[in-house]
C-alpha cells in the first residue's frame, strides 16, 4: 500500500483518508453546481424498459415462490458457503492459512490488485461477493416453469445487476482506489468528477462513458489512412476504390460490404492491423462501402434501399470503374446479412455479377442470435419502433450502450473504475475509439430488420421475405462461399453462424476463429495470434464439426487468400482510381465516414 498508511497493521489510515474526503467534498460541489445550472431539462426517461424488467422478475419471483423447497435448499447452501468463509477469515486471521471458499474466474480482472487477496477485509469483502453471485445464478438458472426466452432475459439482467454490485465498483469497498485516494489526498475523486460531467456532457444530460481519449485519433489522419478515392456516392453511401501497391493486380476485384451499424474503417485502422492494406499489398484491387450516417431525413429508408443503394450501386461502380462485373465481394456482420440477402435476391432474378461471397462474423440464421436476442421481443420493439418512429433513427449512442452491456465487466465498469474513481483518463486505443464512433440507423429499415429477421426469423425460410418485390430465397444462391465466425463472439455465436451457412445452395467453406466478434477478424497474421480451426466437411451439428477440426496457429487471413487464389481471376495491370470511368470525388476516407453519431 502506500506511505499514508499504519505501518503495524498494514491499513489505511482513517484520519488521513476522512481528510481527503472532505477535501473533495469541498472542492467538487462548486462543479456539481455549475453542471446543473449548464444543464437545460433532458428527455424524460422511458419507463417502458423499466416496465419491462419488472414484470421479468415478477414472474420469477412468482416461479420461485411456488417450489419452497428449492429455494430451502438454495438458501441452506448459500448459508453454509457463508459460514465457511466465515470461518476460514477467522482462522486467517489467527495467522493460519486456508483455502479460500470461492475465487473469481479465470480472466476476471477486477480482483487483480494484490489487496484483494492481501488484506483479509478486503479477501471477505471478495469471497461474500463471489458466493453471492454464485447463489442469485443458480437460483435463476434452476427456477423451473418459465420459457427458454424468459429463462434468457432474467439470466441476462440477473448478470447486469450483479456486475453492477461489485464491490470493485465502490470506493469504500475497493483497495486500489482508496490507496489511490490516500496518495492523491482526493484529487483522484475530483478529476474523477471532473470526467464524469465532461461525459454527461458529451452524453447531452446522459451518461457516456469514454473507453478511449477521443481526441487521440482522427479519421484519415492516424485511422483509415490508406491511400484511395471516393469514385461514387449516393445519399446512403460513398464507394472508396484503392490505390494499387504492386505492378498487376487480379482480374476480379474485391468488394466489401461493411455493417451499417459501424463505420467501415474497422477494415482499415492502422497500417499494422489494416485488412485493407493487406489486401491491397496481396495485389488485389479493393473496394469498400463507407456507409452515410443517417439523420431524420432518412428516415423512410427501408431495407430493400440499402440494398439497391448499397451493393447493388456498388456493383454497377466497380463495373464502370474497372470494366469487371465479376467480383469477389465480402460482408462483415450486418453487411453480411444484407449481402446475402442481395444475392438472394440477385438469384431469383437470375442475376451474375458476383464470382464467390465471404461472410465475417455474420447472422442468418437467427433462431439463437445469442444475448442481444434479449432485447428483442413483441412488447420490447413496439416500444423502440416507437422512440425510433418520433426520433426517424435509432440513436448510434443507444445501440453502442446495448452493445457494451453485453460484456458490462469489460466495457463499462472497468472504465467506470478507470475514469471515475481512480480520476485516470482512458487509454488511447484505436480499437475502442472506432468503437464509440456510433452511427445511426434509420427507423424503417432497422424496425424491418429487427422484425423480419430478429423477431420472426423469416431470412432462412423461402419467400419468408421480399424485397423490392420478389420473394428471396437463400438455397438459391450457389456461388462459392467462405464464412469465418469468432469461437467467443457474443455478438453472432459461431454456432448460429454455422447454421445460417448451411441455408445456401452453393460449396461453403467455414472456418472458426479464436478471440470475438472483432479481434478475430482483425487478426494480422504478423501477430500470431489466436488460430482457427478447419474442417472439410460441414455436419448439421456444429459441435460435430468443432469435435472433427483441425486447429491451425495464426491468422485465418492466409487460408483466406489461399481460398481466393483460384478466384483471382488472372492478372492485369494495376488500376488507378479514376482510370475508368469514374472520376475521383474525393481522397479516401471521404466526407460520410466523418458525419459524428446521433444525427450530428
Amino acid at each position: 500500500m502506500s506511505d499514508h498508511k499504519d505501518t503495524e497493521t498494514g491499513q489505511v489510515d482513517p484520519n488521513e483518508l476522512s481528510r481527503s474526503l472532505a477535501e473533495v467534498a469541498g472542492r467538487s460541489q462548486h462543479l456539481v453546481k455549475d453542471f446543473l445550472t449548464r444543464q437545460e431539462f433532458g428527455q424524460q426517461i422511458s419507463m417502458d424498459d423499466a416496465l419491462h424488467m419488472s414484470k421479468l422478475f415478477q414472474d420469477l419471483y412468482t416461479r420461485l415462490m411456488a417450489d419452497p423447497v428449492q429455494l430451502m435448499q438454495s438458501q441452506m447452501a448459500f448459508w453454509q458457503d457463508y459460514m465457511a468463509l466465515v470461518q476460514n477469515q477467522s482462522m486467517r486471521m489467527m495467522g493460519v492459512d486456508s483455502e479460500p471458499v470461492r475465487e473469481p474466474a479465470k480472466g476476471d480482472k477486477r480482483f487483480d490488485h494484490d489487496a484483494w487477496d492481501d488484506y483479509p477485509f478486503f479477501d471477505f469483502i471478495k469471497q461474500t461477493y463471489l458466493l453471492t453471485a454464485d447463489y442469485l445464478n443458480h437460483s435463476v438458472d434452476t427456477v423451473e416453469g418459465l420459457d427458454e426466452k424468459t429463462q434468457r432475459k432474467i439470466d441476462f439482467h440477473t448478470r447486469q445487476f450483479i456486475s453492477a454490485a461489485s464491490p470493485s465498483n465502490f470506493l469504500a469497498t475497493n483497495p486500489e482506489v482508496l490507496e489511490r485516494t490516500v496518495e492523491t489526498r482526493g484529487q483522484n475523486l475530483v478529476d474523477g468528477l471532473n470526467n464524469l460531467l465532461e461525459d454527461l456532457e458529451r452524453g447531452k444530460g446522459k451518461l457516456k462513458i469514454r473507453q478511449t481519449d477521443p481526441d487521440a485519433f482522427e479519421v484519415g489522419r492516424d485511422l483509415a489512412i490508406t491511400p484511395g478515392k471516393v469514385i461514387y456516392e449516393n445519399e446512403l453511401m460513398q464507394l472508396i476504390q484503392y490505390a494499387p501497391a504492386t505492378e498487376e493486380v487480379a482480374r476480379r476485384p474485391l468488394l466489401f460490404v461493411p455493417p451499417w451499424i459501424n463505420k467501415y474503417y474497422i477494415l482499415d485502422l492502422r497500417e499494422k492491423n489494416s485488412l485493407v492494406k493487406w489486401l491491397v499489398d496481396q495485389g488485389y484491387t479493393v473496394f469498400v462501402i463507407s456507409w452515410r450516417n443517417p439523420d431524420e431525413a432518412l428516415a423512410g429508408k427501408e431495407f430493400e434501399d440499402y440494398m439497391k443503394q448499397g451493393p447493388l450501386a456498388a456493383l454497377d461502380a466497380v463495373e464502370q470503374a474497372v470494366g469487371e462485373r465479376d467480383v469477389n465481394i465480402i460482408g462483415y456482420c450486418l453487411g453480411g446479412t444484407l449481402l446475402a440477402s442481395t444475392l438472394a435476391w440477385m438469384a431469383s432474378r437470375g442475376e451474375g455479377g458476383v464470382h464467390s461471397a465471404t461472410f465475417l462474423t455474420t447472422l442468418i440464421d437467427f433462431e439463437s442470435p445469442g444475448e442481444l436476442g434479449v432485447f428483442i421481443d413483441e412488447e420490447q420493439l413496439d416500444s423502440l419502433e416507437k422512440q425510433m418512429n418520433e426520433r426517424g433513427y435509432l440513436a448510434g449512442s443507444q445501440m453502442a450502450s446495448t452493445m457494451s452491456s453485453l460484456r458490462s465487466n469489460d466495457l463499462v465498469w472497468s472504465f467506470f473504475v478507470n475514469n471515475y474513481l481512480k480520476g485516470e483518463d482512458p487509454f488511447p486505443f484505436d480499437l475502442l475509439y472506432w468503437n464509440q464512433d456510433s452511427t445511426n440507423m434509420p427507423a424503417r429499415m432497422h424496425a424491418f430488420y429487427l422484425r423480419k429477421m430478429y423477431l420472426e426469423n423469416k431470412l432462412r425460410e423461402p419467400g419468408g421475405i421480399t424485397l423490392d418485390g420478389i420473394p428471396i430465397d437463400l438455397g438459391k444462391v450457389e456461388v462459392p462461399s467462405y464464412f469465418v465466425s469468432a469461437k467467443e463472439d457474443h455478438i453472432a455465436p459461431w454456432h448460429a453462424c454455422y447454421s445460417g451457412s448451411r441455408l445456401l445452395g452453393g460449396q461453403t467453406r467455414f472456418v472458426l476463429g479464436g478471440s470475438g466478434h472483432i479481434a478475430g477478424v482483425i487478426n494480422p497474421p504478423e501477430k500470431q495470434k489466436y488460430g482457427y480451426w478447419l474442417n472439410g466437411r460441414n455436419p448439421k451439428d456444429p459441435e460435430a464439426w468443432f469435435n472433427n477440426a483441425k486447429h491451425h496457429e495464426g491468422s485465418w487471413w492466409l487460408d483466406w487468400v489461399k481460398w481466393l487464389g483460384p478466384k483471382r481471376g488472372g492478372e492485369v495491370p494495376a488500376r488507378t482510381p479514376g482510370d475508368g470511368k469514374l472520376k475521383p470525388i474525393e481522397d479516401a476516407p471521404g466526407r460520410y465516414v466523418k458525419e459524428s453519431g446521433d444525427g450530428g
